[in-house]
């Protein structure tokens, strides 16, 4: 049993919890994540580790209500005990100095851009990062990417707050300033990931994204999580989870994460929503 120490809301059905997991997070490296499972009958979430602290013997996982298993993980509160968290799973990032690498994060893929950003930055790098989300009231770790950025770009869609756009107008803006981009790191909804890659592959800019597919065991033995990148079979649990944006196979990603939307509904339609939207399983 792996004990919840803390959560902290951050926006509407967003949470950050830090877990009692003193081995995970002594050998964790940015990039890397690991799969929860709530209970015995539950399903195996995949959450990117955003942090880690060896003193106390936690990781800080972030995550967001979009289904039946985050919907009940956002009902627990610190004391609560998670049956298994596994890993760290997947491959670190691969870290060196770039020169100056621009961090990307969309909406909720903030979260795993942070530790990147700044595994990045203890490099040496110059670190320049783009968050953006719906609006302002979405938008997280603003405080967090600013300490490990040199520069720091907020949009959201709105224009809610900072630039009123997406992150690829900012990122393109940066090119088209003659800005030398070493490499460039894109995480958020897939579109958004195709977009950013889309944007950079005309400069020849290297650009990795980190994906989210379907994933059910995270050891590379299920093969749910499988992608096409650059025509080769990848298996994101243990190949990634990041690749070449410029090889990934977006639109087959986007269609196999579709794959489960009816069992997905049916799922969540077996919980209640009560006072405050919470959500809590049916009796």
């Amino acid at each position: 049993m792996f004990e919840i120490t803390e959560k902290i809301e951050l926006a509407h059905t967003v949470y950050q919890y830090k877990i009692k997991a003193p081995l995970i997070a002594r050998k964790r490296k940015a990039g890397q994540f690991v799969v929860l499972r709530l209970n015995e009958m539950g399903e195996r979430v995949p959450l990117t580790i955003v942090d880690s602290d060896n003193a106390d013997g936690t990781i800080t996982i972030i995550m967001q209500e979009v289904g039946k298993s985050t919907a009940m993980l956002g009902n627990m509160v610190p004391g609560d005990n998670i049956l298994d968290v596994v890993g760290p799973l997947g491959k670190p990032t691969h870290i060196e100095n770039f020169g100056t690498v621009v961090c990307v994060g969309g909406g909720i893929g903030t979260a795993p851009v942070y530790p990147i950003a700044k595994a990045m930055k203890e490099a040496g790098n110059k670190v320049v990062s783009i968050i953006g989300a719906r609006n302002k009231s979405l938008l997280i770790l603003e405080k967090e990417m600013r300490a490990v950025s040199d520069d720091l770009r907020v949009t959201t869609d709105d224009g809610s707050y900072g630039h009123h756009g997406f992150v690829t107008q900012v990122l393109q803006n940066l090119i088209d300033e003659g800005m030398k981009i070493g490499c460039v790191v894109g995480i958020g909804p897939v579109p958004m990931m195709r977009a950013v890659s889309n944007t950079t592959k005309p400069y020849s800019i290297p650009t990795v994204v980190s994906l989210n597919p379907i994933m059910v065991d995270g050891t590379g033995m299920c093969g749910a999580c499988r992608v096409t990148v650059s025509g080769k079979t990848q298996f994101v649990c243990v190949d990634g989870p990041e690749f070449d944006g410029h090889g990934v196979d977006f639109g087959e990603l986007i269609l196999r994460n579709r794959s489960y939307l009816k069992e997905e509904k049916a799922a969540m339609e077996e919980l209640t929503y009560h006072e405050g939207g919470k959500c809590y399983e049916r009796k």
